[in-house]
């Protein structure tokens, strides 16, 4: 018997979002600042040329290619799918994997092996409040919480206590709060 769970990673439609909204947001500034240096306007609908270069032109600039270089790095970890993932638990063998995609590098495949007889219990961690958080943990007999929810917008609450079910009554041991 196999259970079996996917972990979406950074494909999801905010960080598409952000990504794009930060990259115009940059290219807006370097225009500002290129505007103001040369000052020829190269943005229709504003009037960056009544900019002075020095200071506002340069801090426009900077803070242009600041955001262009953060968007790049949001769209690469969109393009590598950076979080994604699996968890396997497989009753016939008696093994755990824990599967996530990272940077490119010599680790991009983070491959996590355990036994099930090592499991203590199933772990629900629920926050409320400004900045919420609901997430199942995989608790080992050795003390070790190992996150097995994905991270971004918080799960509802019951879609996360039968989750939690289902895996507890697969493995076979408790459930418990934080």
């Amino acid at each position: 018997m196999v259970y079996q769970t996917f972990i979406q990673g950074s494909r999801r439609f905010s960080n598409y979002w952000w990504a794009t909204t930060i990259l115009l947001g940059g290219i807006g500034f370097v225009l500002s600042g290129l505007s103001s240096y040369y000052k020829i306007n190269l943005i229709p609908f504003a009037r960056p040329i009544d900019l002075l270069f020095i200071p506002q032109g340069i801090v426009m600039g900077f803070y242009g290619v600041l955001g262009i270089c953060i968007s790049i790095f949001l769209w690469l970890t969109i393009v590598w799918d950076v979080g994604s993932g699996y968890n396997k638990f497989d009753k016939s063998s008696g093994k755990i994997y824990i599967s996530r995609k990272g940077f490119p590098g010599k680790n991009r495949q983070i491959l996590l092996n355990y036994k099930i007889e090592d499991v203590q219990s199933v772990l629900i961690y629920i926050k409320e409040g400004l900045n919420p958080k609901r997430q199942i943990y995989l608790k080992l007999k050795n003390e070790v919480e190992i996150p097995l929810t994905q991270v971004g917008q918080p799960l509802a609450l019951s879609e996360i206590e039968n989750q939690a079910i289902e895996l507890a009554q697969f493995l076979g041991v408790v459930i418990e709060s934080k």
